[in-house]
Formats: C-alpha cells, structure tokens, sequence
C-alpha cells in the first residue's frame, strides 16, 4: 500500500501543498479554517511526517539528548534516574520531541556524546550527574542549547540550571538531629566534584562548626556499596557515633547494612537520616527519615529552561527549589 504523501493531504483539505507545508513547519500564518482541515485531512490519510525533510527547512533535528555522567549501572540503581526521564519523555512528547539518552561515564563515552553533539543531531542537551573539570563541557558552547538538571560547578553562570537548594536540605537534617540530642554525628557525603557533594557537605558543616571533624565525615559515590564501605569506615574511626546524615538514600541503605552488620540498632544507637525521598527511603528497614527534594518539579523546571532556549530565548534564570524534612522511624 503507497504511503499517503503532502499532496494527499492538500487535495484531502482542499489546500495548496504550500499550505500544508507551512502548517508542518511550524507557520503561524495560517489560517484557522485552513489549519483545521489540514490536521482532519491528517488525519483521514494517515500522513506521516517526514522527519528527515522537515528538518532540512526547519534546522531542527526533533529530539533532544540526556547525558547521563555516571557509568551505565548507576542508571537502574538510582531510582533518581527513573523520574527525570519518566518527566522528560513527557514533556519533549508534548511538543512533537523525541528524548534520546546518552551515557558519558568513561572517556570512550564522552567522545561518542560530543561527536553526536556537535554533528548536529540534537535540538538541545540536558546534563544530569555532570562533574567538575568534565571534558565534555568544553564541547558544549558550539553546539546546540545545554542546561543541567543541578548546577554544573565552575560553569554555574554559563549552564542554566534548575536545583534542589542542596546546602539548606542538609541543614534541616542536621538540626533535626541536634534536636533530638545526639552528640556524635557523622556524615556520608557524596562525589566531591558534584554539586550534591559539595553542597550538602557545606549544610552539614554550616550547623555542626568545628564539631564536622574529619573523623566524623566519609565519602560516597551515591551507589548503595559506597553507602555502606563509608559506614564501616566512620564506626571503625568513631565508634560512639550516634547519628548519621547520609547524602542520598540510596548510599543511606548501604549504611543501614553495615549497622546491622556490626549489631547497631537504629534509631535506638545511631540515628541515620538520608536525602532525595525516593523510593528507596521507603522499601528500608527501617524505613529512612530523609530530606526530600522536589525531583519531578526540578525536571519540569529544567526542560522548560531547555525548551525556552530552544524556542530561541537569548538568557533564562537557575530555578532553585526548597527541600522539606521527612520523619521515619530511622530518626
């Protein structure tokens, strides 16, 4: 069976080919009853658009690419992950746009992502997990919009971004802790040369003082394993701690493993509080007193910088979201 083509549709609606044309293309200039009986002319022939040859008038390629700066397992670990696409898919399907997902977490990754980048296959890039120093940013500036999903350091004023206010989600766990009367608390930060890293760190500190020694603070890498080997870490180092904020959920239940490990009770011993409120805070046991931070509404935010970029808007501003405390029974 022959394919309905543009001529199809302009004889369906009693149009010129041209008009069809400027309708797909995006055309302002056409009118009401002409639009009308162009889509039910689509409709009615079943016309396909072509994506290949709209794009050689419009210079657009109709998909926008997610680059993912972890390695390929942290993609189905972290249930983070999971939202951000979910909502990305969503709203680039809105506008007729396509989410292709990329992973930059080794150099091989990297060059493959800046090659599709800069050979123009993408109407925008939308950064998630990105590093500090990573060599793809310097790829960025001649390529097409970018923002990121999280501040990218040192590139804060040159990358858009929408948050989490980081520094003050970590605070509020802090001081929650301090008002229960524990003494002796720890913390698991994350990467740091992440923002999250960096940030939740300074929170922690920002309440704590002197007492945030480095004894008392271990480093993850937001996977669940990491969670854990820095639990071990702080009661070999510390044995009296008695609570522990921990950078993300997910490394939170590695800690919870080693508690249980080395015969700990929690909350009753140590007191151990975690930050995302995902999935994970509510499938441990005990369930994760944590921080919870707007995952759904920071994805929204960042594809409408990235669309707004794409639309043609010469500056948008970093959107940044408050984090609310969550009470379990880990804290």
């Amino acid at each position: 069976m022959k394919r309905p083509t543009i001529h199809d549709v302009a004889a369906a609606a009693g149009v010129s080919r041209g008009t069809v044309s400027r309708l797909l293309n995006g055309d302002k200039y056409v009118s009401p009853a002409a639009r009308v009986a162009i889509e039910r002319a689509i409709s009615e022939t079943g016309y396909v658009v072509n994506r290949a040859a709209r794009s050689l008038v419009t210079q657009r390629t109709g998909s926008v690419v997610m680059v993912l700066s972890e390695p390929h397992e942290k993609l189905f670990e972290d249930p983070n992950y999971s939202t951000l696409i979910r909502v990305a898919i969503r709203m680039l399907a809105e506008r007729d746009l396509s989410l292709v997902m990329m992973m930059a977490g080794d150099e091989g990754d990297r060059e493959r992502v800046v090659r599709y980048v800069r050979g123009g296959h993408a109407d925008g890039v939308l950064l998630v997990s990105t590093h500090a120093g990573d060599p793809l940013l310097d790829a960025l500036p001649s390529g097409p919009p970018a923002v990121s999903c999280g501040p990218v350091i040192g590139r804060e004023s040159v990358i858009p971004y929408a948050a989490a206010d980081d520094r003050l989600g970590a605070r509020q766990m802090t001081e929650y802790f301090v008002g229960l009367g524990r003494k002796r608390i720890a913390m698991i930060t994350g990467p740091m040369d992440t923002p999250g890293g960096i940030q939740r760190l300074e929170g922690f500190a920002d309440v704590l003082g002197r007492k945030a020694t480095k004894r008392l603070i271990a480093h993850g890498d937001w996977t669940q394993a990491s969670g854990e080997r820095a639990m071990k870490e702080l009661l070999e180092r510390a044995p009296d701690i008695d609570a522990v904020f921990v950078a993300s959920d997910l490394m939170a239940a590695g800690a919870l493993a080693a508690l249980r490990a080395a015969g700990r009770r929690v909350p009753d011993d140590v007191a151990v509080g975690g930050f995302d409120d995902s999935s994970v805070a509510v499938s441990t046991h005990p369930p994760l007193t944590t921080i919870r931070q707007p995952l759904a509404q920071m994805a929204q935010e960042t594809l409408r910088l990235l669309l707004a970029l794409i639309d043609g808007a010469e500056h948008v501003e970093p959107v940044i979201l408050p984090t609310e405390l969550v009470i379990r029974e880990s804290a």
